[in-house]
């Protein structure tokens, strides 16, 4: 019931940036955390960022200070804005959605980025 689109991945090299994006469809309930996680070939899919419907947001300690999430309530977006990226970075990422009163999440395609050295 809902869909999720992300857009904006790549190819940089090491220090450049990049800007992803998410726009979300169907029964979007405004109560919802969104979030960006990643995931390399042969390994587990890991939290990269999350932003509350209240804008309480969370990052993994490996992307501090170099990444930034937000979203946009009128368009139903949520971006994840890269600085000084990495090739360990190098991951395809996936948004998700989530609602603080159902077990039920929701993951789009994902989109691949990949860091050059």
């Amino acid at each position: 019931q809902v869909r999720l689109v992300e857009s904006g991945g790549g190819l940089v090299q090491a220090g450049g940036s990049l800007r992803l994006s998410c726009a979300a469809s169907g029964l979007i309930y405004s109560s919802n955390t969104l979030g960006w996680y990643r995931q390399a070939p042969g390994k587990q899919r890991d939290l990269v960022a999350t932003v509350s419907s209240g804008g309480t947001t969370s990052y993994a300690d490996s992307v501090k200070g170099r990444f930034t999430i937000s979203r946009d309530n009128a368009k139903n977006t949520v971006s994840l804005q890269m600085h000084s990226l990495k090739p360990e970075d190098t991951a395809v990422y996936y948004c998700r959605y989530t609602l603080p009163w159902s077990s039920r999440e929701y993951w789009g395609q994902g989109t691949q980025v990949t860091v050059s050295s």
